[in-house]
């Protein structure tokens, strides 16, 4: 045969050592005449002499040879059935019974393999026989296993319940009735007959508790489920919205009603404005030092602000904020580092933390009255949000034990409500209609919300991207809003979600506190401190909201100046024990001066100052050194000026021959303040 005369696929003779087909394609010598189709147009196969079989081999009329037993066996062997055909066997022949020794296994192809081969993972059968229908795990003596390889109990067979997914627990078992007409088959709603069993179902709102027994599905446990308000019903439920707000009905979110919200926020230097609806950009308040904290009154149109370079709290009429001599200072003194601010819409009164002095203060919304609330155990407070209506306030702490914390408007009552998970909470807001309070973490990069009691933990957004720095978060309707540093932008989000975070201004340069301006934030309730015939509650100082725990809980109660207390009525304020001491003190100073007729003239109005005793003149009159009015040895002691201020918050008076004292008011017009 000659085989070099044949072209390759690509016009060229395959090579002297093999054997090219009609269709140009090149194979072994070996597989020429082997009676199979190598080649795939049977050229390979074509003027092959007829091959020999062996002595134990049947020779099938496709030249193949087949062991001799296979021949007649009933089944087909041959490629072309000639084994079996009737003009051989002299008759339709008929599978014959398995013939393999015990301890082998027939494949269906009827050869033998060891039965250790069956359902091991490897076909060794012809036609991969051995590996059919093979469960893979082993069940227990007393466990059925399933079509899909599971097991379980024994007593599960047949009784009626599908316990196998693929119900093969139940098949085979004679039922012979509809379950389902008798007793509905022991469901509480719908019973479907099934070819094997039956299975109870549920109509749509309900779900089921057991195999049989339906409950209502309450659609209300979803907290996205409504925007604001969520009624369950049985089988069903109503999404509603709070009093202000209408249902959007191509959104089914609750809208706010009025007139067009608006973002005003601190950009360290200005204080700008954006309205949610138009878009519009304004500047409120410019030329600024270093406005940090800032707070509104809706009701009144005005505006409150910390500025941390001047260390003052000022106010103004929004509309003219933008005049400088429209601009009222009402807090000068006394202030280190107030960085969070906060207004009782309610009481008119304002509240604000010190992360310098490690304190939150309260003052009139004039600022002629003020007092300390909490002193202990703060460490860098920041953000500050009231509910005046409940009367609790909230405000955070980024120092080493990271927390946020609540307490009533009079400061009693104190409570942490977050303090594990929590590194840099630099802002804090209410969102009064939910019951819930969110704070951003600019460490670990989230927003996160609880509810007013610190429970109900979740975290709406987390992300570096949009989180790089955040300072200070506002919400309204179904969105959050929030500034921050790194990316000197605001952003927003859905509030229920996280989702659809949006950028609404960019490039702010230090863009800090941010408030929403809208009726809806800052809902309305009776004044508790003028409901009666008495001004300010009858107080004589402030008159706080007091944080209604129960319904027996005071509606307000008086505070008085730093170092001075209520008296028995709880209403006028008195000098502490100290303060009666230091009168004393001077008030004998003073007849003892006079009596030894060497007293200079006092002028209560002037300041302070110091002097230093001439030789042979042993007193000095009020803010000088005196000597010890009694004992062996000469101790002098400083006096307290009974009017007037001290020039510098350094100058604590005290008196060496009793203890330590800070310096307190004497008297209201007094505020005890450097």
């Amino acid at each position: 045969l000659n085989l070099s005369h044949f072209p390759s696929p690509d016009g060229k003779a395959c090579p002297a050592d093999e054997y090219q087909c009609r269709n140009r394609k090149c194979i072994a010598p070996e597989f020429l005449c082997n009676g199979a189709d190598d080649c795939g147009d049977g050229s390979d196969e074509e003027k092959c002499s007829a091959s020999t079989c062996g002595p134990h081999e049947f020779r099938c009329n496709s030249s193949e040879c087949v062991p001799r037993p296979w021949s007649c066996d009933g089944d087909a062997d041959c490629t072309d059935g000639s084994d079996e055909t009737v003009e051989r066997c002299g008759r339709r022949t008929e599978p014959q019974k398995p013939r393999c020794p015990n301890g082998e296994f027939q494949c269906g192809s009827g050869e033998c393999v060891h039965l250790s081969w069956k359902c091991d993972g490897d076909a060794d059968c012809k036609d991969k026989s051995d590996e059919a229908n093979c469960a893979v795990p082993t069940c227990r003596p007393d466990e059925f296993q399933c079509g899909d390889g599971s097991c379980v109990h024994g007593t599960k067979q047949c009784d009626r319940v599908h316990d196998c997914s693929d119900y093969s627990d139940e098949v085979g078992c004679v039922n012979g009735k509809n379950e389902c007409a008798d007793h509905n088959g022991g469901c509480s709603h719908v019973c479907r007959d099934r070819r094997i069993g039956y299975e109870c179902e549920c109509p749509p709102g309900y779900q089921l508790l057991d195999k049989r027994m339906c409950g209502d599905i309450d659609e209300c446990e979803n907290p996205e489920i409504c925007s604001q308000v969520c009624v369950n019903y049985k089988g069903d439920y109503k999404c509603e919205c709070y009093e202000g707000y209408e249902m959007d009905p191509g959104t089914r979110m609750c809208k706010a009603v009025g007139k067009s919200p608006y973002l005003i926020f601190t950009n360290r230097h200005e204080i700008r404005r954006i309205d949610l609806i138009k878009r519009d950009y304004t500047q409120v308040v410019p030329t600024l030092k270093n406005a940090v904290a800032l707070d509104v009154d809706v009701a009144t149109n005005k505006m409150y602000w910390c500025d941390l370079f001047h260390r003052k709290i000022y106010s103004a009429y929004i509309n003219k904020a933008s005049d400088s001599s429209q601009q009222i200072t009402l807090i000068d003194s006394a202030l280190h580092s107030p960085e969070g601010l906060a207004i009782d819409w309610i009481h008119k009164n304002l509240y604000w933390t010190d992360s310098g002095d490690k304190t939150i203060s309260v003052a009139t919304g004039d600022g002629k009255k003020r007092r300390v609330l909490i002193h202990t155990e703060l460490s860098e407070p920041r953000a500050i949000a009231v509910d005046p209506k409940q009367g609790f306030m909230y405000w955070s702490d980024w120092g080493a034990q990271a927390k946020i914390e609540k307490a009533g408007m009079n400061g009693v009552d104190r409570q942490v409500l977050v303090s594990d998970s929590i590194e840099w909470p630099n802002g804090i807001t209410l969102d009064l209609a939910s019951r819930r309070l969110y704070w951003v973490d600019s460490k670990l990069h989230l927003i996160s919300s609880v509810d007013l009691n610190g429970g109900s933990r979740k975290v709406l957004l987390s992300s570096s991207d949009h989180l790089g720095h955040p300072f200070a978060l506002t919400v309204f309707e179904d969105r959050i809003y929030w500034t921050d540093l790194d990316n000197e932008a605001i952003y927003s989000a859905n509030r229920l979600t996280g989702r659809d975070v949006a950028t609404l201004a960019e490039h702010l340069n230090s863009p800090l506190d941010v408030v929403v301006f809208h009726e809806l934030r800052q809902p309305s309730a009776p004044d508790s401190c003028n409901l009666g015939s008495l001004p300010n509650g009858g107080c004589e100082y402030l008159c706080l909201k007091a944080p209604q725990i129960t319904e027996h809980s005071p509606r307000y109660t008086c505070a008085c100046p730093d170092g001075m207390e209520l008296g028995p009525d709880m209403r006028r304020c008195v000098a502490g024990k100290v303060v009666v001491g230091l009168l004393c003190t001077a008030g004998y100073l003073t007849w003892r001066n006079w009596r030894r007729r060497n007293t200079k003239s006092m002028n209560f109005d002037n300041p302070v100052y110091r002097k230093s005793p001439e030789e042979g003149d042993d007193e000095i009159h009020i803010g000088h050194v005196y000597p010890a009015v009694s004992g062996g040895v000469r101790r002098p002691f400083v006096a307290l000026p009974l009017g007037g201020g001290v020039p510098d918050s350094s100058s604590h008076w005290y008196s060496a021959s009793v203890c330590s004292l800070q310096r307190v008011a004497l008297r209201l017009d007094d505020d005890g303040l450097p």
